[in-house]
């Protein structure tokens, strides 16, 4: 019997950054066996080139990604999900839609990058931080064993992650 797909969904205000990533980092991580979307509760209408920018630089592909409402995902044609993690704590604290099918949720709260100022060095480095940091949790995420866990287990170990730090120095990551 092949091995169930999950559908991931990550939420964040204006899906232009954060939520992005987070769609990108799990196709990839995930190898197949996870199915990643993101979308916004107030969607900006375009990915943040700076998001775009890092994801090309740690060789994700970047084509078809777009900012969308999250309505879109409690439509009843909508791909129903597993996991739903918010990513910025505006969406965390707003009152989500119904999602479909009971999805496991937890809130995997990362620093707003396009909101940093400063000159572009600045800027990169906070985007590449929150890649990082999602990165990280969406490994550990990955690497649970989902198939075997009970419920009540799960959402313990889902709410660690949203609370782990990033644990590899800056200076140590990938130029953007």
């Amino acid at each position: 019997m092949p091995e169930k797909i999950y559908n991931v969904l990550f939420l964040c205000t204006g899906n232009s950054a954060r939520s992005i990533l987070g769609e990108c980092l799990i196709e990839q991580l995930g190898k197949g066996r996870f199915r990643g979307f993101s979308a916004g509760s107030h969607p900006k209408g375009e990915v943040h080139p700076m998001a775009l920018q890092v994801l090309r630089n740690n060789n994700y592909p970047t084509e078809g990604l777009r900012s969308k409402d999250w309505a879109e995902f409690a439509a009843p044609d909508a791909p129903q999900m597993d996991f739903v993690f918010t990513v910025c704590d505006k969406a965390a604290a707003e009152t989500c839609p119904v999602w479909p099918g009971q999805p496991m949720t937890a809130h995997w709260g990362v620093m707003d990058p396009a909101a940093v100022e400063g000159d572009e060095a600045i800027r990169s480095m906070a985007f590449r931080t929150a890649f990082r940091e999602l990165e990280n949790r969406i490994k550990l995420f990955v690497s649970l064993p989902l198939a075997s866990i009970d419920r009540l287990k799960l959402q313990k170990q889902l709410d660690a992650i949203g609370e782990t730090e990033i644990s590899e120095p800056i200076a140590h990551m990938d130029e953007a």
